[in-house]
């Protein structure tokens, strides 16, 4: 398993989907499902942490548009 910083959105966001479709499943003891939990809880903030970059690339993209157009 790649550790979480290694993982691009999609790699993060498909084991994601992953562990929430493991989770509702059910059946893991408390230890287990806690752990899978916290995965789960830092793979969301890695997509959250791309999206983030791929917002601030298309802002600063359309402000150097904007500049260029004046």
């Amino acid at each position: 398993m790649k550790p979480i910083s290694q993982l691009g959105y999609e790699e993060a966001r498909d084991e994601l989907v992953e562990v929430v479709r493991t989770l509702e499943q059910g059946g893991l003891d408390l230890d287990a499902s806690l752990k899978l939990w916290e995965r789960g809880e830092e793979l969301a903030k890695r997509c959250e942490e791309h999206l983030a970059g791929a917002r601030k690339r298309v802002e600063d993209a359309l402000g150097a548009a904007d500049v260029e157009d004046d």
